[in-house]
């Protein structure tokens, strides 16, 4: 809400390498930045996170 055109695409892997390995090294990859990586400006942000605590 602070920061207009700021957006969020949350994908839940069950391990890193499904995302650094599996997903970017798929034809499906290829199909996604083909179709979406010309919009972007700048590149967008790409961070990985971890559960720390569960109650």
């Amino acid at each position: 809400m602070e920061k207009d055109n700021r957006y969020i695409l949350l994908v839940r892997w069950k391990k890193l390498e499904d995302h650094t390995q599996g997903f970017r090294g798929s034809k499906e990859y290829q199909v996604w930045k083909d179709l979406l990586h010309n919009f972007y400006d700048p590149f967008p942000v790409v961070e990985h996170y971890e559960k720390v605590f569960s109650e």
